[in-house]
């Protein structure tokens, strides 16, 4: 699905200005970094793409679905088609890994059969089958984030969003998490990343959206992280 955001932003009380005027449009299929100081403005960006919060101006929309003029019932909706990855994986931990997979099928109303077969598709896709009855507690970071998104890409979403997905993980093990991240874009999805990691930038290149205060400061076609780095 294409995304376009029309001079969106994002004002919290009392007059915190997280965003302001944000023009990008993200064609079907495009992978994109999304790069910038703590504090820049990224995470409230994705969270207005997810629709977990609505721009305080400007509009936003994500295929057919006009994000600002949604209501709830069409939001929930529009989340079937949207996955999402956390730098801190969101597990849940009284949960089998099979089972944490699962229940993002379960929620969307799917008959069991289904679901016993995506899951362990992806499940298998993403080499963890013979972990599927450990707890997240159980696996390592990169067992635990590779299990995020599996349940983040199981329900096939059109568009996977990951905000930090290889900052809690070794560079080898990111790298792994790259290498998924780039197969699943590779089938049709599209997929925004916020990160902090220069290396992974520079070698894996894609478009390049930088934020500073709140503002878009760079749009690059297969651009690099920067000569600097971010803290």
């Amino acid at each position: 699905m294409e995304i376009r955001i029309s001079g969106a932003s994002k004002i919290f009380k009392p007059d915190i200005v997280a965003l302001e005027d944000i023009y990008i449009t993200v064609r079907p299929g495009e992978f994109l970094y999304l790069v910038g100081p703590t504090g820049s403005g990224k995470s409230t960006l994705l969270r207005l793409i997810t629709g977990e919060a609505r721009p305080t101006r400007g509009q936003i929309t994500v295929g057919p679905f006009n994000l600002r003029k949604m209501g709830w019932g069409a939001l929930s909706y529009y989340r079937r088609y949207v996955g999402v990855v956390f730098q801190d994986f969101k597990l849940l931990p009284h949960l089998t890994a099979y089972e944490n997979v699962a229940f993002a099928l379960e929620a969307m109303g799917i008959p069991p059969k289904e679901i016993r077969v995506k899951t362990g598709e992806v499940l298998d896709r993403l080499g963890l089958w013979r972990r599927r009855f450990l707890h997240p507690p159980q696996l390592s970071g990169g067992e635990q984030q590779r299990l995020a998104i599996a349940r983040a890409v199981v329900k096939s979403p059109s568009l996977l969003i990951a905000d930090e997905p290889t900052g809690n993980l070794d560079a080898n093990t990111a790298e792994g998490i790259m290498d998924i991240l780039l197969s699943i874009n590779a089938s049709g999805t599209t997929v925004i990343m916020a990160t902090h990691n220069q290396y992974i930038v520079d070698t894996y290149r894609a478009r390049v959206v930088e934020l500073r205060m709140g503002r878009m400061t760079r749009d690059e076609e297969k651009g690099r992280y920067g000569s600097y780095g971010y803290n």
